[in-house]
């Protein structure tokens, strides 16, 4: 077995940003931070050859990319940008020793494990128990959803397509919503309320549902009002968002009986931080019936780390180079 690199660089790519950083493997601690505009680079491969150059990295000959898309192959086709790639074509032409590319969301649970104390927030009762299944879902341009299991000593991250599936209103208010939305895309997912769309779309949903006639809002906006206290329809839009992501987070607890904890990340929610504990977001995870205990067992978090798809790059690569056992 080779020996584990001293460095290696990690990067996390979505539709609109490329960041890079170098992470020293033994304590995952991250420097050398670069963003970049993906729109000014041809490749990915350009992208990252300047990075190495900008930043006097050259050397380094270990990577691992996290990047806004699924990864089932050697062929990686961004969705919500033109670049296109394989794996094996562009570790050749980069002359590296190793390049790891995964889902975006699959680097996002395998960062779970490394969370320091002040990188989480827990809501909630319930504890998170070592060696058991956790998950993780995350609202932002859209609604990503993992989980990870931990295996003899390792981590195999399970990523999907959770965020499809169909939302469950439980309520009068939330049948509106429904029916609205149902109205417009036909299926209704939880992707269509927990994210910024979303956001836009519950507070043009409750502005009918109240009968009150309102100037559209960004999700951005919402968010503000409601942290601001200036407007009661954008501070019922992240109640009713975030009793429903508390569903969702609950059903995942379900699913797959997490009781290594479930975790809440994304752009959207750390910001929205102050409003959590005045919400039902607890209440309706734990709202399961005859399985409200069960759930009652299993405590939640929200995480606040800058650059859990780096860390969780890094720790995917880290894991890879200690053992070629799994090729997850």
């Amino acid at each position: 077995m080779a020996k584990l690199p001293s460095h290696a660089i990690v990067a996390d790519i979505g539709g609109t940003n490329a960041r890079f950083s170098r992470v020293a493997l033994d304590s995952l601690t991250l420097d050398k931070v670069a963003v970049y505009p993906c729109a000014q680079f041809a490749t990915l491969a350009d992208a990252l050859t300047h990075y190495m150059r900008q930043q006097a990295l050259t050397a380094v000959k270990h990577v691992a990319i996290a990047i806004a898309c699924p990864v089932t192959g050697d062929q990686v086709s961004m969705t919500n940008f033109h670049w296109q790639f394989s794996i094996s074509a562009m570790q050749q032409q980069l002359g590296l020793a190793a390049l790891k590319v995964m889902n975006d969301f699959t680097a996002v649970a395998m960062c779970l494990p490394a969370l320091k104390e002040d990188e989480k927030v827990q809501f909630g009762a319930g504890s998170s128990l070592s060696g058991k299944p956790m998950a993780v879902l995350g609202a932002g341009t859209g609604l990503g959803v993992a989980h990870l299991l931990p295996h003899n000593g390792q981590y195999i991250p399970l990523p999907g397509e959770g965020g499809h599936i169909d939302w469950a209103a439980q309520n009068e208010q939330e049948w509106f919503i429904q029916q609205m939305l149902a109205k417009e895309y036909g299926h209704v997912s939880p992707e269509r309320l927990l994210s910024g769309p979303g956001l836009e779309a519950i507070y043009k949903a409750l502005a009918l549902y109240r009968q009150q006639v309102v100037t559209p809002l960004s999700a951005a906006q919402i968010a503000s009002k409601a942290l601001q206290g200036e407007c009661d329809l954008a501070l019922a839009t992240v109640q009713q968002f975030f009793a429903s992501l508390g569903s969702v987070a609950g059903d995942l607890a379900l699913t797959l009986s997490t009781f290594g904890g479930v975790y809440i990340a994304g752009g959207i929610v750390p910001k929205l931080l102050p409003l959590l504990a005045n919400s039902e977001f607890r209440a309706r995870f734990e709202a399961k019936g005859r399985f409200s205990a069960f759930n009652r067992q299993i405590a939640s978090y929200v995480v606040t780390a800058e650059q859990p798809g780096l860390i969780g790059a890094a720790v995917y690569l880290k894991q890879f180079l200690a053992s070629n056992e799994y090729g997850i």
